[in-house]
């Protein structure tokens, strides 16, 4: 099977492939890991994210919002988070490090 053409620096599609593979594979263990063993959740998110730098292949969409990019802490309302909203943006306080989210409201393009 012939390779995609690839620039200077670039990783090659199957590399890129298995990574994002790995990646949902660590951040579906770091959320069933989360209330039990949060330190392990946090290193899980922590090596999915560091897998993602390498191979230069973003975190899932679905991931985004619910992780701390300051301390890698799932967001779970009540128990690592707390949600507020301010002026109709969504508001995330992490819990463990005080990084304070906000979102703007969705639906409300211009």
């Amino acid at each position: 099977m012939p390779e995609r053409s690839r620039g200077r620096g670039q990783k090659p599609t199957y590399q890129t492939d298995i990574a994002k593979e790995r990646i949902g594979i660590l951040l579906r263990l770091a959320k069933k890991e989360a209330a039990k063993h949060p330190e392990r959740s946090r290193r899980y998110v922590l090596l999915a994210r560091k897998i993602g730098m390498r191979y230069n292949v973003r975190l899932p969409p679905e991931w985004k919002r619910k992780l701390c990019k300051r301390c890698g802490t799932i967001f779970k309302t009540g128990a690592t988070c707390v949600e507020s909203t301010e002026k109709g943006a969504k508001v995330i306080k992490c819990l463990k490090c005080n990084r304070i989210y906000r979102f703007p409201p969705r639906g409300k393009g211009v």
